[in-house]
């Protein structure tokens, strides 16, 4: 399975990016909220990925971040719920607002995404009850971009770290040092403030 993809921003249209990893090009679709912040074209950037495998079609979607997946994953585990349908729900909602709105059984909030009608949002708000926290699902910290970032993220991971507390770590790390900060510099950084 495809868990992330980085590499260079080739190219976006209305419902996802082309990225470009070491020459090859992934068609991965996207919700709005994450198309709107993946950067500009040429830009580096770091998606976290679900492939959805059928018949007739591979299907790669892209996150910005762990919440955004897992709400994702979440959604399309009710019946009727496709890839494409869950990402118009999370262009429309944040996972907080998605958690918030089942959690107080809100069928109209989540009503508002095209494509969801009363009967679809009343299963949602129903099948979801008690499996999204109400503060999101593993925090919304966004993924780093590629380069430094990434391989930062990765060695927080690879220590143990929770993919949510190593993004926000990295990404309050990098705000601190900039954009061009060293690897080294990064971890150590984003070690400390992992700790606190």
């Amino acid at each position: 399975m495809i868990a992330r993809l980085s590499g260079a921003l080739a190219e976006t249209s209305a419902d996802g990016a082309v990225i470009d990893v070491a020459g090859v090009g992934y068609l991965v679709h996207l919700s709005g909220r994450t198309l709107a912040a993946v950067g500009a074209i040429g830009s580096e950037v770091l998606l976290l990925t679900e492939l959805q495998v059928r018949e007739d079609a591979w299907t790669l979607f892209g996150f910005g971040s762990t919440a955004e997946r897992d709400a994702f994953r979440a959604l399309t585990s009710i019946q009727g719920v496709g890839g494409r349908l869950a990402l118009a729900i999370l262009s429309t909602l944040s996972p907080d607002e998605l958690a918030r709105a089942v959690a107080q059984d809100d069928k109209a909030m989540i009503g508002r995404a095209n494509g969801v009608g009363p009967k679809l949002a009343a299963r949602i708000a129903n099948e979801l009850q008690g499996k999204l926290g109400v503060t999101g699902l593993g925090g919304t910290a966004p993924v780093p971009r590629a380069g430094a970032a990434a391989d930062a993220l990765s060695a927080l991971a690879n220590l143990g770290f929770k993919p949510a507390e190593a993004s926000a770590a990295v990404n309050a790390a990098q705000e601190e040092l900039g954009a061009d900060a060293g690897l080294d510099a990064l971890v150590r950084l984003a070690l400390r403030k992992a700790a606190k």
